[in-house]
């Protein structure tokens, strides 16, 4: 068995994981694992909406689209001190890292001396910080690794297949360009995406493809189970075709191939939890999931709240990751 980084990754090989009987597949991608990250260690990270609703993309998964008639109202963004005390708020409940999400395209400017004191602020009380704040221009992400942000979300959502049937607002090369204006910036980055969105295995096997071949494996890697939510395109349509919703072992396969061809990355089991069985999130944490949102609420959607997950770490003899001094901003590309 090989655990070496790689960026070469073929389709052939990827398609080639997911077709493995499932026990070899778990087996080998815990393996890999616990060559590159403690055994039982899950870093807990909370979530919060800053802005929320009005965003004028059309991706068809999303509550916050002003296309979508989710019956989420939009609103300005958050006040600093507000802010920062849901940070303090988290970090005493044990979160390590907090990650502060803007329903934009873009951030205008006049709103990035706000966001860099959000920055500052919380990593002044010792946690990780990320952002997702849409697209960026070189400039804005050379402000936030200046204020020392840690890590930037910006996900690729899907194959580059599928992109353009769930995605018409943006393109998926457009994605990429705000992942290498992060890149450059010397900012960590957070990037992973959504399944159950009605796509294939091909798509699944592409979606790893596109993270795998990066020049750079993103240092996260959060991996979302679609939450169908009534008014969103994908939300009625698997309403209508419930069949399309991925099953458990698809998911965890996905997880598991994610962590075999990204071994350094930090893999996120992200939105969807709520609905998992206790025995899928077993799964995920077995072959290489290790990082999980905390709390009761990702942006608009629910999650399994604090109790839950500290009862769930309790039967499985997982451990939170813990908390360490934020680490330092990667090298900005040449």
């Amino acid at each position: 068995m090989t655990t070496e980084t790689r960026n070469d990754w073929t389709r052939e090989e990827i398609a080639a994981l997911f077709d493995l009987p499932f026990g070899d597949l778990v087996f080998r991608a815990a393996e890999v694992h616990r060559a590159h990250h403690a055994a039982n260690e899950v870093q807990l990270c909370t979530l919060l909406s800053i802005k929320t609703g009005g965003c004028p993309e059309d991706c068809g998964y999303c509550s916050q689209s002003s296309h979508a008639d989710s019956g989420v109202k939009a609103t300005k963004l958050m006040d600093v001190r507000a802010v920062l005390q849901s940070a303090a708020q988290a970090k005493d409940s044990g979160s390590q890292r907090f990650c502060m999400g803007a329903a934009w395209r873009n951030p205008k400017d006049r709103d990035m001396p706000a966001i860099i004191e959000m920055v500052k602020g919380v990593r002044e009380m010792g946690m990780e910080t990320c952002m997702t704040l849409g697209m960026l221009t070189p400039g804005q992400a050379r402000q936030l690794a200046d204020a020392g942000l840690d890590y930037y979300n910006h996900n690729i959502d899907t194959s580059p297949e599928r992109y353009g049937e769930v995605i018409s607002t943006r393109t998926f090369g457009e994605r990429l360009e705000t992942l290498e204006n992060v890149r450059s910036a010397g900012i960590n980055v957070c990037c992973g995406g959504i399944v159950g969105m009605g796509e294939t295995r091909d798509d699944r096997v592409g979606f790893i493809h596109a993270l795998a071949t990066l020049p750079r494996h993103p240092e996260s890697v959060p991996v979302n189970a679609l939450v169908p939510v009534k008014g969103t395109v994908l939300g009625d349509m698997l309403a209508d075709t419930p069949l399309a919703k991925i099953d458990d072992i698809e998911f965890v396969r996905t997880v598991a191939v994610a962590r075999i061809t990204m071994p350094m990355s930090m893999v996120r089991l992200s939105a969807g939890r709520e609905s998992m069985s206790e025995a899928t999130q077993a799964l995920c944490f077995m072959c290489g999931a290790n990082s999980i949102f905390t709390g009761d609420k990702l942006l608009t959607t629910g999650n399994r709240g604090d109790s839950a997950d500290a009862a769930l770490f309790a039967k499985l003899g997982v451990r939170p990751m813990e908390a360490e001094e934020p680490m330092r901003v990667c090298e900005a590309a040449e």
